[in-house]
């Protein structure tokens, strides 16, 4: 559609909110017209989540303002700016899935009579807000038995029928398939052409393309730019997002001879809806592989698919020549395969164990009998190996430095004598010391022989240590970078599905 100059349907300008130790959004401006759809876009940690909290009532702004139809308002929570006519759907649908579709749609406004709630009204309006967006299910069916996709459409029914005249999606496709993103976009076109805003938060480059009006990019707190989704090459819109020029060649990876042995880790057509699909790559010992793409396009999806955390659907899994079926984390460490987890503080450590506890962690979850002696060489010789920096091995590990965790993740693995290790976003919330300390160390164990897939938002860290890159675009593996393609002009432009 064409955007004209109309008044804002929603104007938030100057919008900051800092939280202990971050500053999350910084004087942020955006706005958003009636009968459009608003993609808002950006890394992890670019500040989409804390703007539409702002929006949505879920934080309060430390400074800034809020204007809906040109009164300025401040909701104080989600149930506030419902009232004003600002409604919002989650990425986990936040209705109660133990009622029916028709509880959940009129939910806090349930026609009464003399004698209570009225049934037969409640889902005769239910079922009114439901056929009027085209969604066809009984409103007496138990929310919880039926499809995610389905739950969110009695969401947005929900929001609707509250006569909101702003919806925010937050993420509304990223477990769905391809129908039922097909039935959420017409329904969305519906919804604009009512004259509703709409602000689509996303990771998806194609989709953002599909149904979008106008985005917006946020970087680190900040905001990028605004542009007509029609006005905006592709490669512009991941350069913002990264903060990465298209252009020169940059750092490119040094090389090195990995051996022509077989595989220690296969995948054939690799997947799960929803997630993934078509991962298919071998990987050597003394091999560091990348994983390069967007927050969102499958990367990390297969690292957790790979260690067994999530569910493999469909393709086959292969280590060291034998296929694994079903892959738990337990069976993948008894297989010699150890994770460094994207999120280290929920994941990775165990914050209130001493340092010496969760380095020794991986060891003794496998039930070795290993001696008070023992115990005290492994982790002496692996804390000197990381260069971990800490007070005392009895220190509690949430009392060291985000690095010094990061090492001691890396270290609690090494002693369990891995052959393939993968590392989720290794680097992230580390100062820039630590950082070139972790990718030597990496370094040095690829030349040991051992197998490292290698997953960074950083695209210079991928192209500084990887031997080879495959870069996944909108929940597929699209496409493999060798040799001196290692570098991050070619991986911004694969990401962005630019030609190469």
């Amino acid at each position: 559609m064409t955007i004209d100059t109309t008044p804002a349907l929603v104007q938030m300008t100057g919008i900051s909110k800092r939280f202990p130790g971050v500053l999350a959004l910084d004087g942020v401006e955006f706005d958003l017209l009636s009968g459009e759809i608003h993609a808002l876009m950006g890394e992890n940690g670019a500040g989409k989540s804390s703007l539409i909290k702002v929006l949505t009532g879920a934080v309060q702004p430390d400074a800034g303002r809020i204007v809906l139809n040109g009164t300025e308002i401040a909701p104080r929570s989600p149930a506030d700016a419902a009232k004003l006519g600002i409604g919002v759907v989650y990425q986990e649908v936040n209705l109660l899935p133990n009622l029916s579709v028709g509880e959940n749609v009129m939910l806090g406004h349930e026609p009464r009579s003399r004698w209570g709630i009225d049934w037969r009204k409640l889902h005769a309006e239910a079922s009114d807000a439901l056929d009027n967006l085209g969604v066809r299910v009984s409103t007496r069916a138990n929310l919880g038995t039926l499809p995610l996709s389905i739950q969110q459409l009695v969401a947005i029914a929900r929001a609707v029928r509250l006569k909101s005249k702003v919806l925010v999606l937050d993420e509304p496709t990223s477990s769905l398939d391809k129908a039922e993103v097909e039935r959420l976009f017409e329904l969305l076109t519906n919804l604009r052409n009512k004259q509703m805003g709409i602000v689509f938060v996303t990771h998806f480059i194609e989709q953002m393309y599909r149904i979008s009006d106008r985005v917006t990019v946020l970087r680190n707190g900040k905001k990028i730019g605004t542009n007509n989704v029609s006005e905006l090459d592709r490669s512009e819109l991941v350069s913002q997002m990264l903060g990465r020029a298209i252009g020169e060649r940059g750092t490119t990876a040094r090389r090195r001879e990995i051996k022509e042995e077989k595989p220690v880790l296969q995948t054939r057509e690799l997947g799960a809806r929803g997630q993934v699909e078509g991962v298919a790559f071998d990987l050597r010992q003394g091999e560091i592989l990348g994983f390069v793409g967007l927050l969102g396009s499958g990367r990390s999806e297969t690292i957790r698919m790979l260690f067994g955390i999530d569910p493999i659907e469909f393709g086959q899994l292969f280590i060291r020549g034998n296929r694994i079926s079903k892959p738990s984390p337990r069976k993948m460490v008894r297989l010699r395969v150890g994770l460094c987890p994207e999120d280290r503080r929920r994941e990775a450590i165990f914050p209130n164990l001493s340092l010496r506890d969760n380095m020794l962690m991986t060891l003794l979850g496998q039930g070795m009998r290993i001696s008070k002696r023992k115990r005290a060489e492994i982790v002496e010789r692996y804390r000197q190996v990381m260069r971990i920096a800490a007070a005392g091995l009895d220190t509690p590990i949430w009392q060291l430095s985000g690095g010094n965790q990061q090492k001691a993740v890396l270290a609690r693995w090494l002693a369990a004598d891995p052959e393939i290790l993968l590392l989720d976003e290794p680097t992230r919330g580390i100062d820039i010391g630590a950082k070139f300390e972790i990718l030597g160390l990496l370094e040095s164990l690829a030349e040991k022989d051992l197998a490292l897939v290698f997953v960074s938002s950083e695209l210079e860290e991928s192209a500084r240590i990887c031997s080879r890159a495959l870069v996944f675009r909108d929940r597929k593996m699209e496409d493999e970078l060798q040799g001196d393609a290692v570098n991050e002009a070619d991986m911004l432009k694969r990401i962005a599905g630019a030609s190469s």
